[in-house]
């Protein structure tokens, strides 16, 4: 299997700590609009994938299924007139730091902008689509807590592997598993029906490589821009190859 795990820089980007947990669910709700919307006006994640697989992000944060289904219902509501755009940007931080934004927008004269100026502003630059993008991999990402649990490595892995993940780690209190995000889904239920919890379910941009920082106001400003960005009602994910240890 592959080498040490970076789930945490993974986690860091992901707005989910208990302190972010109301901006988390709200902007877990707006993907669930726009998954319900693009997903041809279906609210059965059975029949749409997408919001099969935002419902799996919702739940490793613990969303709870009432908050989950009321945005549902509110996306499938004949006077529901919320329009978000997917839009994304890429960048890079101090040091060199690769940076991927995924936003979701109703303006994006409004977003552009702001997030130019958390570049800006944090000794890092905004750049054209494409520049940095081709140096992560799309993968599903499915992070499971073995904090209280005590699971068998080999076990998990034998569960993870069978239920069609490409790949599996485990490091410390955590296990990481991946796979392609077509199978995403798949591999989320398996697990789930075996009763696995999960500290996080998604469809992540991973870097192929990694940088590590050492000036210390690199690091502060790598961490900075991080914040503004996740801070940011329009932004989603913030995806970055800062080995962050």
């Amino acid at each position: 299997m592959s080498g040490h795990s970076k789930w945490h820089n993974i986690q860091k980007t992901k707005g989910a700590a208990d302190a972010k947990r109301s901006a988390a669910f709200t902007k877990i709700a707006k993907e669930i609009i726009v998954a319900v919307k693009e997903g041809g006006g279906s609210g059965d994640p059975a029949n749409n994938s997408r919001l099969a697989t935002v419902i799996a992000k919702a739940k490793a944060v613990n969303m709870p299924n009432d908050n989950i289904k009321r945005t549902i219902d509110k996306a499938l509501g004949a006077g529901s007139t919320e329009n978000f755009e997917a839009v994304t940007y890429e960048g890079y931080g101090p040091g060199g730091v690769a940076v991927i934004v995924d936003a979701l927008t109703d303006n994006r004269q409004r977003t552009a902008p702001e997030v130019r100026h958390a570049f800006d502003k944090c000794n890092g630059n905004l750049g054209a689509q494409g520049c940095v993008s081709w140096s992560f991999d799309r993968k599903g990402v499915i992070v499971i807590d073995n904090e209280d649990q005590e699971l068998d490595e080999d076990t998990v892995m034998m569960d993870a592997l069978e239920a069609g993940a490409a790949d599996f780690e485990a490091d410390g209190m955590v296990m990481e598993v991946r796979c392609e995000p077509d199978d995403f889904n798949t591999v989320v239920k398996a697990l789930e029906d075996k009763g696995y919890t999960f500290l996080s379910a998604d469809i992540a941009m991973v870097p192929q490589n990694y940088i590590s920082l050492t000036e210390e106001s690199d690091l502060k400003n790598m961490q900075k821009l991080i914040d503004m960005l996740e801070d940011n009602d329009d932004v989603q994910n913030v995806w970055h190859n800062w080995e962050n240890e």
